[in-house]
């Protein structure tokens, strides 16, 4: 008898492409070099690659780039600064710094015309009320979603998981995704972002697990959250029923177990830790190992439509006037 075929392997770079393509087109209408300035005030290694990454990629695709490395007690006064220059077009920075809420605070300090990464509170608010634009009823300025559950979505939809035949917010509808983060920059927006659009998303971190499920209010389809029972729903009972599993566990000797993995299911991993064991391809039908370069596209076009956004509130002024 001979044994399951492997499943296919999907590289980042592969689904990143046509959006680096979409990107590229919008600097050369744009007709100057965008400005993106990360701040790194951490020795994390990671957030080092990551930077390294965001620069060659910027520099690749026509925008500016520039690392600016800072003792974290001096972040604060950077960003203020980088606010208030009309040279800088981007501002991200790269977490964590303090650890704690003074991260969140430094998230809140830079201008919602600059957050890249869509981490600021109106943002956030709009996420998960999925709001997806800024000017209602005339929706014309999309809202910044965070760049790596934005990236979660693109990859998403190019492996299929999304139906797009059906409406904006059934497109998940029947879909159970198991997603092991709740951090505050990932787990939790991409766990409402996928029930805003239909799936049920069970949750899981190191204390319980959360059931994420499109909520009641059809006019607003805000997502609702309850906690399960740990005794009722475990990873264990859990894992094997969904079509999608996610993971970002930043540890080295996480390992989500294989035996977990429903045949032919959707696995991806945004740690830049492995959390899966080679062998998960013979249960996996789609197995994407890292998202990185989508979410540095996601990032990149954050900013452009950071820049039309501006420049249709500048339009909108002048018109009024």
């Amino acid at each position: 008898m001979s044994s399951k075929p492997a499943g296919r392997t999907i590289l980042a770079s592969t689904i990143a492409k046509p959006f680096v393509e979409e990107i590229t087109a919008s600097v050369q209408q744009l007709g100057f070099k965008p400005k993106l300035v990360g701040f790194l005030a951490n020795g994390d290694p990671a957030a080092q690659m990551y930077a390294n990454w965001t620069g060659k990629t910027c520099e690749g695709l026509g925008f500016e780039y520039e690392l600016v490395q800072v003792d974290k007690n001096d972040l604060e006064s950077a960003l203020m600064k980088a606010n208030k220059d009309d040279n800088v077009h981007g501002i991200m920075v790269y977490f964590p710094v303090f650890g704690d809420n003074q991260d969140q605070y430094l998230q809140q300090l830079i201008s919602t015309e600059k957050d890249v990464e869509g981490l600021n509170f109106m943002y956030y608010h709009n996420l998960y009320h999925n709001v997806r634009f800024l000017d209602p009823p005339y929706n014309e300025q999309k809202s910044i979603l965070p760049c790596t559950p934005l990236a979660m979505v693109k990859i998403l939809e190019y492996l299929g998981v999304y139906n797009i035949i059906l409406h904006y917010g059934n497109r998940l509808y029947g879909k159970k995704v198991l997603i092991v983060n709740r951090s505050e920059i990932v787990g939790r927006p991409l766990a409402a972002l996928l029930a805003n659009d239909g799936a049920t998303v069970y949750s899981v971190d190191i204390n319980n697990i959360q059931q994420f499920t499109r909520g009641d209010d059809l006019s607003e389809q805000r997502h609702k959250v309850i906690d399960l029972d740990s005794k009722e729903h475990t990873l264990e009972s859990l894992a094997p029923q969904c079509d999608v599993i996610i993971t970002g566990v930043p540890s080295e000797s996480y390992k989500f177990p294989t035996n977990y993995v429903r045949n032919g299911a959707v696995v991806i991993n945004f740690s830049s830790n492995k959390n899966f064991n080679d062998d998960v391809k013979q249960k996996a039908g789609l197995y994407v190992p890292s998202i990185g370069k989508v979410t540095i596209a996601m990032l990149l076009r954050n900013l452009i439509r950071l820049i039309k956004n501006k420049n249709h509130r500048a339009t909108l002024q002048k018109t009024a006037a």
